[in-house]
């Protein structure tokens, strides 16, 4: 069985598995930062740690959501905390993968349990954005969860 933190952007369901999530916290002062590509919201300060906020909606080829009182962000665990399992492959961690990044998500879901073996393809119907990012999708109590393809997510251009 394998556990996926899970959380909607624009009413649908997304997850990835739960290990790779260090914090879940509320939204509060992002900062932004002139220049860098659309889907980076900003900075924040974290208990003295910098990290970098990515729109999920934004990176997903959606529109920039507002911010609500739904709305947190997902820290993620560093390729080092996880042992690399980012890095994909023997070249070790990408460029960046050791530094901390949040997901700017609408809303927080349940932690969902599912069988790594039920995992299906991504449907074929989807926008190059949004294929290039998913990993699969699991049919779960709670509906259609898409998983995320993390490494593609967070290091590709």
């Amino acid at each position: 069985m394998t556990q996926y933190a899970t959380f909607r952007v624009n009413d649908r369901l997304y997850g990835t598995d739960i290990l790779s999530v260090r914090e879940i916290i509320r939204v509060f002062d992002i900062t932004p930062v002139p220049r860098t590509d659309g889907h980076i919201r900003g900075l924040i300060n974290l208990r003295g740690q910098i990290v970098t906020i990515l729109d999920l909606a934004v990176r997903l080829g959606m529109d920039r959501p507002e911010i609500t009182d739904n709305s947190h962000i997902v820290v993620l665990k560093t390729a080092a905390e996880i042992g690399t399992a980012l890095s994909r492959g023997s070249g070790g961690p990408p460029q960046g993968a050791n530094e901390p990044v949040g997901l700017l998500v609408d809303a927080i879901s349940d932690v969902v349990e599912a069988e790594s073996g039920h995992t299906e393809a991504p449907p074929a119907n989807l926008n190059e954005t949004e294929e290039r990012f998913l990993s699969g999708v699991v049919k779960t109590d709670a509906g259609l969860l898409i998983l995320l393809n993390m490494h593609d997510l967070l290091f590709s251009h």
